[in-house]
């Protein structure tokens, strides 16, 4: 495929998900059924409408006439008469700087309020929800406006409608999920009935990070067969939300148990809080040696573990994917494999914590320049971006064409969704049968 092909191939596949605001077919009959209504006949709507919604779960799934490749998708919201606007913040679905354009429309003289989106038949993601009751209206200059609904989004919530919930980063909060059609199938959780392996807490001496370190540990049935050898190890960022809280156990106990994983240890640091966080990932090297002379070492005295960096992963999303590869780069002879998802390139060193928009790159990205420059490696990497992640999608690419020039091992999936645990569960039990699946 030529260059001008390839490029126009990676406008189309970003212009294709653009949400466009739309009125869902169902919304549709409503208001044409309210048109001339009389009070008693609103409410015998209204309450039919609701009944449905509730049978079907929301949001509303709606086939579009002539575009078979998307969907309605229709959120909901039930208001009562303190009910001012209601705010939609859907991960990277909503314009964070314009939030006006995510507030959901009330139908007059009920208690439906809704938005839709024409969104691509493989879209997943998550989504929060949040009512103004306060008793003014809402203001009507722009800028009020925004930072009302910015202080509203503060309280954002699942969706009562949704029984499908996720945890949030940083906030007690659970979001919801939705999955159109043809977005891939979700990451296995077992059913809890095969053998399951165990999930340990320890507190890990991390002398480069300047103390200890909690770090979760999952161990597959049957870790301690004395035969079975020493066990693939995934070195995986943010440990507190995935075991602390997304439940990866299960996930890896299933794939264990259908064959699509073979038995496999897994050591998660915890991230402790934004500040730690933001202070150790991305391309930091007391980081890097911690996981490559502290807690893998650490790990391989108490249990089979492989030494071999063929059979090791190491994974992470965001600033936690910069680290991932940026250990591969530093330490090949530990970590033979990457799996790097939603990497921040933009990132590079120096820059100060972000309090808004991500700084923007002026050239190649760092990281990707770092890779650039190396000669190949026997490292093999997976990236993974999501369609809706803005810039990151193009630093995504840059990155990948890079590592294939350069001659290292290097395969690419780019996903329907945002900057998202729901989409990255997925991918990252993806990822772990490409690199060590049996």
């Amino acid at each position: 495929m030529s260059a001008p092909e390839t490029r126009a191939t990676r406008r189309g596949a970003v212009d294709s998900v653009r949400p466009v605001r739309v009125t869902g077919p169902r919304i549709a009959r409503l208001l044409e059924d309210l048109e001339s209504a009389d009070d008693a006949r609103r409410k015998v709507l209204t309450d039919r409408f609701w009944s449905e919604a509730e049978r079907l779960g929301t949001p509303l799934v709606e086939e579009i006439d002539g575009r078979p490749d998307h969907r309605a998708v229709t959120f909901l919201w039930r208001g009562h008469r303190a009910t001012r606007q209601v705010l939609l913040n859907a991960n990277r679905l909503a314009d964070r700087d314009h939030l006006a354009d995510s507030t959901l429309e009330h139908v007059p003289g009920t208690d439906v309020w809704h938005l839709g989106l024409r969104l691509r038949s493989d879209h997943r993601g998550s989504y929060r929800m949040a009512a103004d009751v306060s008793a003014k209206e809402p203001p009507t200059d722009p800028a009020e406006l925004q930072q009302r609904l910015r202080s509203l989004s503060a309280h954002a919530a699942a969706d009562p409608l949704n029984p499908r919930r996720i945890p949030t980063r940083w906030s007690p909060a659970d979001g919801s999920v939705f999955a159109l059609p043809d977005a891939p199938a979700p990451a296995p959780s077992g059913t809890g009935d095969g053998p399951a392996g165990r999930v340990e807490r320890h507190r890990v001496s991390a002398a480069t990070l300047g103390g200890d370190r909690d770090t979760w540990v999952y161990l597959p049935p049957g870790h301690d067969v004395a035969d079975r050898g020493p066990l693939p190890v995934l070195a995986l960022s943010d440990g507190d939300m995935w075991f602390g809280r997304l439940g990866l156990d299960r996930t890896l106990d299933a794939l264990v148990a259908d064959g699509s994983l073979p038995p496999l240890a897994v050591l998660a640091p915890d991230a402790v809080d934004r500040d730690t966080r933001w202070r150790e990932l991305g391309a930091r090297e007391p980081f890097v040696t911690f996981l490559a002379d502290e807690l893998l070492p650490w790990a391989a005295g108490r249990w089979p573990l492989t030494t071999d960096p063929a059979r090791t992963v190491v994974a992470g999303q965001s600033l936690g994917a910069v680290t991932a590869l940026h250990a591969a780069h530093r330490r090949p002879e530990r970590f033979g494999n990457v799996l790097a998802q939603s990497p921040s390139l933009w990132w590079r060193p120096g820059l100060p914590p972000p309090r808004g928009p991500k700084p923007p790159v002026f050239g190649v990205p760092w990281l990707v320049a770092r890779y650039a420059a190396s000669g190949p490696r026997s490292v093999a990497v997976h990236l993974e971006v999501g369609l809706h992640e803005g810039p990151m999608v193009e630093h995504g690419r840059a990155l990948y064409d890079a590592l294939h020039r350069a001659g290292h091992r290097v395969t690419r999936t780019e996903f329907n969704g945002g900057h998202d645990y729901a989409c990255w569960h997925t991918g990252l039990a993806d990822g772990l049968v490409r690199l060590l699946g049996v």
